[in-house]
């Protein structure tokens, strides 16, 4: 069985293991205040935040170089993915990592995403992705995409149908039947045009799948039906590593080297807007819309802060220091709208 396939278990400490043995990593009883998870990459720490005032609520160390953060359904738990050190659990309640996945030696665990009880997460290392189960505190599959660089995981309820960018192949992969695991699972590689395929996202309406193409300033459009790209765009973007869209069918493309976010009109493929973010570059950003499509939050990591951006106005309303050298990326939102 080769490395890409060969599941991954991590063994508990006995003393752990009672703390935590069977993550409850369902449905919320009751809604709970909103909160913002803000994962502070060059700290190696997750913020929680208040997202009106932009307090911050409390701080908690990571594996090293973590890059992505999601939460089970309920807000209890907070799930981190580490290129170094696998994926971080967090009880948000206490305000501490509870337990630790080793996803393996050279692995480069990039993203996760929660869906029905599970991880899924993305093994750059290994050309694979995988699926963690809490309950049981096992990693109860792995899928190889046979791709350079998978990193990023979108997924479509509706359709049981997952996609990531392969950063290195110029590629997206779309997986179907991802919830059934290997055996169940129809894999379609999407050449894509452009060069270096990261910012990615789904169409409200489940048709076109976005994906910015970092190294050449463009956006590649797949149909998702036809599985093929139908269009490119030649936006002059200078280094757009996140793509996000809104709910009323817009798109926002953050353009870390030029310090400003694009905002798009989906259905004419037009800019509407370059909002400015900062005086001068702010690094390897993120893009997170409020589940009422009100505002966005941008990660600015290279500023150390996260701008709000009104989704009427279109204009920066707030910004929320994350102190010095914490560097902001990868958001995550939590509780009620």
């Amino acid at each position: 069985m080769s490395p890409a396939r060969k599941p991954i278990r991590w063994i508990v400490s006995l003393s752990l293991g009672a703390v935590v043995a069977g993550l409850c990593v369902t449905h919320a009883q009751t809604p709970s205040p909103g909160r913002l998870l803000v994962l502070l990459r060059d700290a190696s720490a997750l913020a929680i935040v208040d997202p009106d005032s932009g307090s911050v609520l409390g701080r908690v160390p990571t594996g090293r170089d973590p890059h992505e953060v999601t939460a089970s359904d309920d807000g209890r738990f907070a799930f981190v993915a580490s290129m170094v050190d696998g994926i971080s659990v967090i009880d948000l309640a206490a305000q501490e990592e509870v337990r630790r996945i080793d996803t393996g030696a050279g692995s480069s665990t990039h993203d996760v995403l929660f869906a029905d009880g599970k991880v899924y997460f993305t093994i750059e290392g290994y050309k694979s992705i995988g699926r963690y189960d809490p309950s049981a505190d096992a990693i109860d599959w792995t899928l190889g995409t046979g791709q350079e660089g998978t990193h990023l995981l979108v997924f479509d309820r509706d359709t049981n149908t997952m996609f990531m960018p392969n950063t290195r192949s110029n590629t997206v992969t779309m997986v179907e039947g991802i919830t059934g695991g290997p055996a169940a699972s129809t894999l379609t590689v999407i050449p894509v045009p452009g060069d270096l395929p990261e910012g990615i996202d789904l169409s409200p309406d489940g048709r076109e799948i976005w994906t910015a193409t970092r190294n050449d300033g463009g956006v590649s459009i797949i149909d998702v039906a036809s599985r093929r790209v139908v269009q490119t765009l030649d936006l002059g973007l200078r280094d757009a590593n996140r793509l996000k869209f809104t709910p009323d069918g817009r798109v926002l493309i953050i353009d870390g080297e030029a310090a400003s976010v694009v905002v798009m009109d989906a259905a004419s493929r037009t800019v509407i807007k370059r909002v400015t973010v900062g005086p001068t570059d702010t690094g390897d950003g993120a893009v997170l819309v409020a589940p009422d499509g009100t505002r966005a939050y941008l990660g600015l990591r290279a500023a150390d802060r996260v701008a709000v951006l009104d989704l009427t106005t279109l204009e920066v309303t707030q910004e929320m220091p994350m102190g010095e050298g914490a560097g902001p990326g990868c958001m995550y939102w939590i509780g009620a709208n």
